[in-house]
């Protein structure tokens, strides 16, 4: 940075992202002596821009707060990387952040090159995110229960309740219930938002589809969030725990990492148990999933249920059947 203009643009952005920044710091990012550290701060305050300077072993330089800076300025690859964000954003259709997302991308292509745009339309008309879900909240609810999540507040809203048996995926019998709630996280899975938290009602954990969720209000009540809770951990055990069909559990002689290359999530809860990996899971069909099992690349263990253990030898034997052939 040899040019002087170049070097005072790169100080404010620093003062942007840093905070507060002593003296010393700023001069040996920017390849300069105090001196003239100095006389670019001095050159940011004759164009307007409001500086604090404070002495001592803590002291250095900072922006006043609230100050609202001049634009910003991205380069080529944090441009595409807003871009193909806000093109999420736009899959997700949550009420009108659609349109507010399709909106800040033309601000964008209004500001920037004729070869950057070229690649962003490009990208917009290449990519396509299967984010889209069934049920879309309203943006007001999931930019509240952010906050509330955030702030640590607790929430208060009217519940209309699915076909579920309150085991945590869809709650209550298309019934209306209010509930005070403290929202620990919030998860996009599946197709629809979950906020994951603690029930006054139920007096435990419950998880709630933001699309089902009517009245929303934060209240001023704050509550403690419990430490290292994981929201999507939770919500696969939720969907992992539901109460229909068989439940199961293996013993994968794996690791986490391959485990979940191929699982993944949707089918059950991986958990390290040692040198392996414990899979609890339900399934409705259990001929289906023997047929699964004699894919997977490693070794396992049938815990639960015996049944699993005769339904494999079955098809193990079906299969042997038809290599004789």
């Amino acid at each position: 940075m040899s040019n002087p203009t170049t070097r005072v643009l790169a100080l404010l952005e620093l003062l942007q992202s840093n905070g507060n920044a002593s003296g010393s710091e700023l001069a040996q990012t920017l390849g300069v002596d105090g001196r003239t550290l100095r006389r670019y701060i001095a050159t940011l305050e004759e164009i307007g821009i409001p500086l604090t300077s404070e002495r001592g072993r803590h002291g250095g330089y900072r922006l006043v707060s609230g100050y609202k800076l001049p634009p910003m300025m991205f380069t080529n690859d944090e441009t595409l990387a807003i871009s193909l964000g806000l093109l999420a954003a736009r899959s997700l259709s949550v009420g009108e952040i659609s349109t507010a997302a399709a909106s800040a991308q033309a601000k964008l292509e209004r500001v920037m090159p004729e070869k950057l745009k070229q690649q962003l339309r490009a990208l917009d008309k290449s990519v396509t995110l299967d984010l889209v879900p069934s049920a879309a909240p309203e943006s007001a609810t999931l930019a509240t229960l952010a906050a509330a999540t955030q702030n640590r507040c607790r929430t208060v809203f009217d519940y209309v309740g699915g076909s579920g048996k309150g085991n945590g995926k869809d709650d209550g019998n298309q019934e209306t219930t209010r509930r005070e709630f403290d929202p620990y996280g919030l998860v996009f899975r599946r197709g629809r938002w979950y906020a994951v938290g603690h029930c006054h009602l139920r007096a435990e954990l419950r998880t709630f589809r933001l699309d089902r969720i009517q009245q929303l209000r934060q209240l001023e009540t704050p509550f403690q969030r419990p430490q290292d809770f994981d929201a999507a951990a939770y919500l696969n055990f939720s969907f992992a725990s539901m109460d229909s069909g068989y439940e199961v559990e293996l013993l994968l002689h794996t690791d986490l990492a391959s485990a979940s290359a191929v699982l993944g999530d949707e089918l059950g809860l991986l958990t390290p148990k040692g040198e392996a990996v414990l899979w609890r899971a339900h399934t409705g069909c259990l001929n289906w999933l023997a047929s699964q099992l004699v894919r997977l690349p490693f070794a396992f263990e049938i815990l639960t249920p015996s049944a699993l253990r005769d339904e494999l030898h079955r098809h193990a034997e079906r299969l042997l059947t038809m290599t004789a052939a």
